[in-house]
């Protein structure tokens, strides 16, 4: 590969991490799931009774 094509596959590595976003989904007002989405894709799903999940959920309750 050249120093440009690795440098653009870099660029756009950094790009797609940059667009993770997470959205709750609540059923009853109680946060049932937590996605990961990649723009308009969906990623996986976190169970918010997980580590992960809570500390996920951690970060938005001490955000707002």
């Amino acid at each position: 590969m050249s120093e440009e094509a690795v440098q653009a596959a870099e660029s756009a590595e950094q790009s797609q991490a940059e667009d993770v976003h997470y959205q709750a989904v609540e059923k009853e007002g109680v946060v049932t799931a937590i996605w990961e989405m990649q723009g308009q894709k969906h990623i996986r799903t976190i169970d918010p009774r997980s580590n992960e999940g809570k500390q996920i959920l951690a970060l938005f309750e001490t955000a707002a």
